[in-house]
């Protein structure tokens, strides 16, 4: 498959009602009519399982969550899981028992991961109910979003040195 055929999907995960969680879901609304042609983006608020379903078709994944407050609201982690393991303690945040990284767990015992699966987790300063973004969590969506569509088009033109990309998004 030629690097402009790639089946790419973008998903924001979270929760908009519950504060740093709603970061996911923003970011997806703020890339759906920035992304090239034939990528797809939506928004998951909680069921992390039915991520085996959205990325069954797709040869590159890239999941955008909001991470347990750790001391820097948000710092942003990118993990490309094609180099690296989920780290134990990214802390991604979810409000339901089974989250991302059992949802990974799973798909790897089930070996349905896609291809290439890489995961923008920020650094949130709370979840609590009925508020807005933090600033921090806020400002920095919109550097994910547009690291995301670095890496996008990197991953379509061929890129595969992730200091290129990262020096091509200002990352």
């Amino acid at each position: 498959m030629s690097a402009g055929s790639l089946r790419i999907l973008v998903v924001g995960i979270g929760n908009p009602d519950r504060g740093d969680d709603g970061i996911g879901p923003r970011i997806a609304e703020m890339l759906r009519d920035r992304v090239p042609s034939g990528v797809s983006v939506k928004s998951r608020s909680g069921d992390a399982l039915a991520l085996l379903q959205d990325w069954a078709a797709f040869d590159a994944v890239i999941l955008v969550d909001a991470a347990a407050p750790a001391g820097a609201p948000g710092r942003i982690h990118r993990v490309d899981l094609a180099v690296e393991p989920l780290p134990r303690d990214l802390g991604l945040a979810s409000t339901h028992a089974f989250g991302i990284a059992e949802a990974i767990a799973l798909a790897a015992q089930l070996k349905r991961l896609p291809p290439r699966l890489v995961i923008y987790a920020i650094e949130a300063a709370a979840f609590t109910a009925g508020a807005d973004l933090s600033p921090a969590v806020e400002a920095a969506g919109e550097g994910v979003a547009s690291r995301i569509l670095a890496e996008i088009a990197g991953w379509r033109g061929g890129i595969d040195s992730d200091a290129e990309l990262f020096q091509n998004a200002g990352g």
